[in-house]
């Protein structure tokens, strides 16, 4: 995992042969010119959401024309759903307890019942 300031998170992906492709994926507030740019020093393909509110997007049209980058952008979707669930439903907005272990606890109690809350959904997927 590559650590930057904010919220992002690395993935990596394999092509065919031993050419490997790295990418790194982030919300809108990672759309800026020079973080783009410094990805593109190291190699990385940024798969960070567009912030076209009124600017220029540093994301072009290299990197969003392929396939990766939709699928990138909704399993990113998908997985913060999860976390927006916790902070608004399941109250980890602001944690209740003090020290890791409880935290810890709390944090996965939350997730077991977001599990609990999709299952009925899954199930219907499978049936």
């Amino acid at each position: 995992m590559i650590r930057f300031a904010g919220r992002c998170s690395a993935t990596w992906t394999w092509t065919s042969g031993s050419a490997r492709i790295i990418t790194l994926g982030g919300d809108k507030g990672f759309d800026a010119q020079d973080f783009v740019a410094e990805l593109g020093e190291i190699n990385v393909t940024p798969h960070v959401a567009q912030n076209i509110s009124g600017r220029r997007s540093a994301i072009d049209g290299r990197t969003t024309r392929h396939s990766g980058y939709a699928v990138s952008l909704r399993i990113r979707k998908r997985i913060e759903e999860a976390f927006g669930w916790a902070k608004t439903i399941a109250g980890l907005r602001k944690a209740r307890h003090r020290g890791l272990p409880k935290v810890r606890w709390q944090f996965t109690l939350a997730m077991a019942a977001y599990n609990l809350v999709r299952l009925p959904k899954l199930l219907a997927a499978v049936a």
